[in-house]
């Protein structure tokens, strides 16, 4: 989903400092669930109507936590040779099988429940 110049410059940056030794599957997957919990930390112990405020005063640390993710996303896709926006229109129709309008709207319920 990334821009191609963008993604182009993210494995040039990787490839300059020699990270690619490092960047197999399994570490890109644990660094990729790792960023996701450090965005889930801005928000932890934070009640409800806090949240508006959190997002506002922390906006550039979700941000950089969000980049954070969307690189180490872009490294796995770019390294499995999976074209996310192929796969994404995949899955979607697997949802609009599993989630129905007439079972799904407005409804929390997983798939199985319906």
């Amino acid at each position: 989903m990334l821009d191609p110049l963008l993604l182009a410059q993210l494995l040039y940056f990787r490839l300059e400092r020699d990270w690619v030794q490092f960047h197999d599957p399994r570490n890109l997957s644990a660094a990729l669930a790792i960023e996701a919990a450090e965005l889930q930390e801005i928000f932890l112990w934070a009640k409800d109507a806090e949240l508006t405020s959190r997002v506002e005063t922390r906006k550039i640390a979700i941000e950089q936590e969000l980049a954070d993710i969307a690189i180490v996303f872009s490294y796995l896709c770019s390294d499995l040779k999976i074209d996310i926006n192929d796969a994404v229109r995949k899955k979607l129709e697997i949802n609009r099988l599993k989630y129905p309008i007439e079972k799904a709207r407005g409804s929390s319920k997983k798939y199985d429940e319906f």
